[in-house]
């Protein structure tokens, strides 16, 4: 008599059991996944130092002896100074004198420049055996005293961009749509934030629809990223332009502190990634509307260009037609088959 083995059936959504190594690869890699994502956030604040802090002299010399992390540049006077700061030339000035040293700083531009100058001021004061005067020539809003409401403005900037390119890639077919929905995406969602930013919760104020158009322009400038990616390469588009914006361009943009901070060369070529760019922007825009912008608008605009170029790019080629031989199409239906 022969025993028959019973058959062993596979329940739907069971694992084999010949693939535990795979489980486990899969495991390693989101750890992997998870522990890159906090070294991108981490590293920039984990080693974040002055370098190289542009600052303002008047009236005399910095010590020579110090090792400072600044970069000086002399002024005839004190207004030059001062001009230099609304301008955005410098983040700060020392005024030396018989007097005693003045430190002037721009306390819109955070706490992390205002202390490294402060600092420095202090060293001078000793050596002098003076007091050290302190002023703020631009200050913050009454209703952001701390600058955390301007510093935490990058990431809204760059998860409104990404939320807006996703949907319209999965939700939107069709390139002059999709463009059309970018539109108005950057329309809506700058005044939207802009409104709650400002009048609600007094982060911004003063150039409302100036600040609604850096806004949206800022979000318009991932969004059109996100979309043209996903036009081009499909879904793993979306993917690559998520892992772009939020995982390189955001930790190195110097939203929170000055790029001088970031270690490296990080800092600077964080300024041609749009969220550097939307940050320093929407910064300019509320504190500093004497300094120039147009870096920052053309890099911006770069990237929504971009963008766009790719979404035709993508479009185009997948509308090509495919053109057979004369021959080929003669040929009746089934010649092929053996």
């Amino acid at each position: 008599m022969s025993t028959q083995q019973p058959e062993t059936t596979q329940q739907p959504g069971t694992t084999p059991r010949s693939r535990p190594i795979a489980v486990v690869a899969f495991g390693i890699l989101a750890g992997a996944i998870v522990a890159l994502a906090a070294l991108a956030f981490l590293w920039p604040v984990a080693t974040s130092e002055a370098h190289d802090l542009p600052v303002g002299v008047v009236g005399g010399q910095l010590p020579q002896a110090a090792d400072l992390p600044v970069e000086s540049t002399s002024y005839d006077s004190r207004a030059d100074a001062v001009q230099a700061i609304q301008e955005r030339e410098v983040y700060g000035a020392f005024v030396l004198g018989a007097g005693g040293p003045e430190v002037l700083v721009a306390g819109a531009d955070g706490p992390a420049a205002v202390s490294v100058l402060q600092g420095i001021g202090s060293r001078i004061a000793l050596a002098q055996g003076a007091q050290l005067t302190t002023t703020d020539v631009v200050p913050l809003s009454a209703d952001d005293p701390t600058g955390g409401g301007i510093s935490a403005m990058g990431f809204p900037l760059v998860l409104g961009g990404i939320i807006g390119g996703v949907i319209i890639s999965l939700l939107v077919a069709g390139v002059g749509r999709r463009l059309l929905a970018l539109a108005v995406y950057a329309a809506v969602g700058g005044v939207v934030v802009a409104l709650v930013t400002g009048p609600l919760l007094g982060i911004l104020g003063g150039h409302f629809w100036l600040e609604a158009l850096a806004i949206g322009v800022g979000m318009l400038g991932t969004a059109s990223t996100v979309v043209g990616l996903n036009a081009l390469l499909g879904a793993s588009g979306i993917g690559i332009g998520a892992v772009i914006t939020m995982f390189v361009a955001n930790p190195i943009s110097g939203a929170t502190l000055p790029y001088q901070f970031i270690a490296g060369p990080w800092g600077a070529i964080g300024q041609y990634f749009v969220p550097g760019a939307a940050a320093s922007l929407v910064r300019e825009i509320n504190y500093f509307p004497d300094a120039s912008s147009l870096h920052e608008w053309i890099v911006l605009l770069a990237w929504i260009l971009a963008g766009v170029a790719l979404s035709l790019t993508g479009h185009y080629r997948s509308t090509t037609p495919v053109h057979l031989p004369d021959s080929e199409l003669e040929q009746p239906v089934g010649a092929h088959e053996a």
